[in-house]
């Protein structure tokens, strides 16, 4: 047990000089502005039929289960307000987060993994290149800036998703669905997902980030090193989004 907890202490002091590395070499970076617009391509852009297909069905099933909730209270006229709140401030950054950590940190975690693997960083470091500047930045800022917009469009990928099953399938009024939304879903509530979209962000990112850098040079490393970036992802997605709900209430 306590040599468990050793291990995470040493574990969490190499993520904190990891990321202190990687902001010393953050003017690097932000000179080539071209490394990181490659990378919101590689983890945003590529990810969005994912997240489209998978907001479209989550907000059908949202206008579902809500339509008959709110039905048998006989106020099916919320619908469009309760299905917006449910994405913006909780389903849409957390969904959004695992599908990230699923898709594009597992290919981060490879990609720099197997560059470790197959001594490219080494490489770099030979001809003076500073490979925490040249690969390890682009890509976390690439995910910090993904996952919001990410979570943008999920959110209103749901939304429409709700409005479809709630107005065209089951006949909820289309004036309501949209009048309650607007009237029931204040600023603080689209900031509240729009907070926990920044801080998974920058958690899935450093994870993947870290998790490839620091894995073991062979095929089985590399390997093991993805599944942890997923797990970890995840379990850390939802501490942090128990933790920021119960500050914001």
């Amino acid at each position: 047990m306590l040599h468990r907890i050793a291990q995470g202490v040493r574990k969490l002091g190499a993520v904190a000089l990891f990321f202190l590395a990687m902001l010393r070499a953050l003017p690097y970076t932000v000179r080539r502005p071209i490394l990181i617009s490659r990378q919101v391509h590689n983890a945003g852009v590529l990810s969005l039929v994912i997240i489209m297909t998978s907001g479209f069905f989550v907000g059908m099933v949202i206008g579902l289960q809500g339509y008959d909730a709110f039905s048998r209270l006989r106020q099916e006229d919320l619908l469009g307000a309760g299905a917006a709140l449910t994405l913006l401030k909780e389903l849409g950054p957390v969904v959004t987060a695992l599908l990230f950590a699923g898709r594009a940190g597992t290919a981060l975690t490879a990609e720099i993994g197997l560059m470790r693997a197959t001594d490219q960083i080494s490489a770099m470091e030979v001809m003076a290149i500073d490979p925490m500047g040249r690969i390890a930045v682009p890509r976390f800022l690439g995910g910090v800036i993904s996952v919001p917009l990410l979570t943008a469009v999920f959110n209103s990928v749901g939304i429409l998703g709700a409005w479809f099953v709630g107005v065209q399938l089951m006949g909820v009024d289309n004036g309501a669905f949209w009048s309650q939304m607007q009237e029931y879903v204040e600023t603080g509530d689209v900031g509240e997902g729009v907070l926990k979209s920044v801080v998974f962000g920058v958690a899935a990112s450093l994870v993947a980030v870290f998790e490839g850098y620091t894995a073991a040079p062979t095929a089985e490393g590399v390997g093991l090193a993805t599944t942890r970036t997923v797990v970890i992802t995840s379990v850390l997605v939802l501490i942090l989004d128990y933790m920021i709900t119960a500050f914001l209430l």
